[in-house]
């Protein structure tokens, strides 16, 4: 570390590489946290977990016995071992007792993404509500036609207000916070929805798998599905770099051509997710077909998985989608060319009955996904088991992880909502050389003089 802190200071390692091994070495460190302890409050499994992406400081948390807390993992309420140990309970309850709680088990819950004044829960009670975090009170209330699997909303959009709703009926549903309506519906799905999904680089893009095995593209301002992920389409390795971009990746200092409005672009040589329109063709599988309005017979009857998709997850850049199925495999996908990527990654018992909720590192270089009563992280590019996180005594169900701490949180069938955080360890040899250098540079300065 404080090699890389010297290298920082001299400038041959730019910010965002010293940014991106800083979060490495923490995500490699992450364990049990002696530190944070949070006090469940919840008689159910922990179904859903989400922290607001404002403060990233109050984590939601959904159960199956219908009850909705929330959380500051920031300031603790007690303390207990001398202050070392800090106890965080629950700062309010929605439950069944409460006048507008959930009757059945809150299977989803999501923070509104501009600020912490509002969350959504989603229940098996057949509603979605939008709750008022200051007054602790449903502001709305939709209700839907079936058992509520995820409602979700888009962390990038600014034009919209929407939530989509994947339920046990066949079509997502569009719930819109501003007018307290259902916009439209998407129809393509030919069994119940559980997984939903917002695309992370474009406000338009909705991505929904069902448990026909089916993962669909939307564009929400369209009618019909432009894309259907079909397992048997692949490409081998990964996307070939831009034309002029060198081979092998290297750290250096981001260029003016980089940016965008003044903002610079963090994924250097890569591409945005395309502006899919009217009467785009595809090519694919030796042939050419359009993508947009409506699907061949036999392509629209393409599936992801054998058996119902049970969660997706898009990457930070939005270039890369991650699926789990009942068939117990893990999939990503490439979403520009809607291939499957044939990343083999090792065996894993997912469970194969319910939704589940797997979280993404920031750099996209590991995915965190609950399995049996574990949470693995694999490497995203090769498939291959990181870490093994063991602390739960039954099956977990959800996973999120919060960038500005580097804190992973899971959620399980025990009841338990427990803390991984990053452990202070030994400093490594080149690290102690490091420090040494510095300390006899530091040794032949005299302190007296300006």
């Amino acid at each position: 570390m404080l090699g890389d802190v010297k290298g920082r200071e001299q400038g041959w390692i730019c910010p965002i590489a010293f940014r991106r091994r800083v979060c490495r070495r923490q995500i490699a460190a992450l364990d049990i946290s002696n530190q944070k302890e949070i006090v469940s409050a919840h008689r159910g499994g922990i179904n859903s977990l989400n922290v607001d992406l404002t403060e990233g400081r109050y984590l939601l948390a959904g159960a199956s016995d219908g009850s909705a807390a929330v959380y500051d993992i920031q300031c603790s309420t007690e303390s207990e071992g001398g202050g070392r140990i800090g106890k965080h309970k629950s700062l309010f309850v929605v439950d069944k007792q409460h006048a507008h709680g959930h009757k059945f088990s809150v299977s989803s819950v999501s923070w509104y993404p501009v600020d912490t004044g509002l969350f959504i829960t989603g229940s098996f009670d057949h509603r979605i509500k939008v709750w008022d975090t200051n007054a602790v009170k449903a502001v709305m209330d939709f209700n839907m036609p079936g058992k509520v699997y995820r409602a979700a909303m888009s962390s990038v959009a600014t034009t919209h207000m929407l939530i989509a709703a994947g339920t046990e009926d066949v079509q997502v549903r569009l719930c819109d916070i501003a007018s307290g309506a259902f916009t439209h519906t998407l129809s393509g799905h030919r069994d119940g929805i559980m997984a939903v999904e917002w695309s992370s680089s474009s406000d338009w893009i909705l991505m929904t798998g069902g448990c026909d095995g089916a993962v669909r593209f939307w564009d929400i301002r369209r009618a019909g599905c432009f894309l259907v992920l079909d397992q048997s389409c692949s490409q081998l390795g990964s996307r070939p770099p831009l034309s002029g971009a060198p081979s092998n990746e290297r750290e250096t200092f981001p260029r003016a051509s980089d940016s965008t409005d003044g903002k610079i672009n963090h994924h250097l040589g890569t591409k945005k997710l395309p502006n899919y329109q009217k009467g785009r063709t595809f090519k694919g599988m030796g042939t050419t077909q359009r993508l947009h309005p409506g699907l061949t017979s036999s392509r629209n009857k393409s599936t992801a998985h054998y058996g119902a998709v049970t969660a997706l997850r898009a990457t930070k850049d939005g270039m890369h989608l991650l699926s789990t199925g009942s068939d117990s495999r893990l999939k990503l996908w490439d979403i520009e060319s809607g291939c499957n990527t044939l990343v083999n990654f090792e065996a894993s018992r997912l469970q194969t009955s319910r939704p589940l909720e797997m979280a993404v590192a920031e750099d996209s270089s590991l995915v965190f996904v609950p399995c049996a009563t574990t949470v693995k992280a694999f490497d995203m590019w090769s498939g291959t088991t990181s870490r093994t996180f063991r602390g739960h005594l039954e099956s977990v169900n959800c996973c999120f992880f919060n960038a500005q701490h580097q804190e992973l949180y899971s959620g399980s069938n025990d009841r338990q909502i427990v803390v991984w955080a990053p452990t202070n360890r030994t400093d490594s040899a080149e690290d102690q050389e490091a420090a040494r250098g510095l300390e006899e540079h530091d040794a032949d300065q005299d302190h007296w003089s300006d």
